[in-house]
């Protein structure tokens, strides 16, 4: 059975991996490489303002599309080179990434932020107020402090692996595998996440 959620996941792959590779298909004859590059940023772009819409806020995803299209810009008045088009959401990733690792030192990673907005919008009575409480432990505080690491690294890897591929590989062929780089890591970092946090739920079980 298809629900909403297949439907939204489909979707998302739709605007995020084939229409881009089909955008700079149609648009290569006529544009040509940089002209290509441009339009395969528009799927997704038109993806993310629909997201804005539907949701009313801006979301990460929208964020970092939206400072692409801006380096897209700013590659133009550079004249035009295709390999900063590339690169432009791997550089967004990796600034997100070393902002992460820049914060994991001091009393309140990155993560912090991220996850206590998280627990407002769950709970909205007082979501913000049972979080804070929980960052009190000294154990909570060291597995965000973790998980600020992982992402960091993981985030900065993904930018450095991207920006290699973008520089040695075609771009109808970046365009078409780097998306499936870019999921593989997002989800092994993912799947390291729950496994960290279920390690410190069980050592909070045990030491109770």
């Amino acid at each position: 059975m298809i629900t909403r959620k297949h439907l939204h996941l489909a979707l998302d792959l739709t605007f995020n991996l084939v229409l881009p590779w089909l955008a700079y298909k149609l648009a290569l004859p006529y544009w040509g490489e940089f002209g290509g590059l441009l339009a395969s940023a528009l799927p997704p772009l038109a993806w993310s303002c629909a997201e804005l819409i539907r949701h009313k806020r801006l979301d990460a995803l929208s964020i970092m599309i939206l400072a692409g299209i801006g380096l897209s810009l700013f590659a133009l008045l550079l004249g035009g080179n295709p390999k900063l088009l590339l690169v432009r959401e791997s550089l967004i990733s990796g600034l997100i990434g070393i902002a992460f690792l820049l914060s994991a030192p001091f009393g309140r990673p990155l993560v912090y932020y991220l996850a206590r907005a998280m627990a407002e919008r769950q709970n909205v009575e007082d979501g913000a107020g049972s979080f804070d409480e929980w960052w009190c432990q000294l154990e909570s505080q060291k597995m965000l402090r973790g998980i600020t690491w992982g992402w960091g690294a993981g985030l900065t890897a993904e930018a450095l692996l991207r920006g290699w591929l973008a520089w040695h590989w075609t771009p109808e062929r970046f365009l078409v595998l780097s998306p499936f780089v870019s999921y593989g890591l997002i989800g092994m970092l993912l799947v390291w996440t729950l496994w960290y946090r279920k390690r410190f739920d069980a050592r909070e079980t045990t030491s109770a």
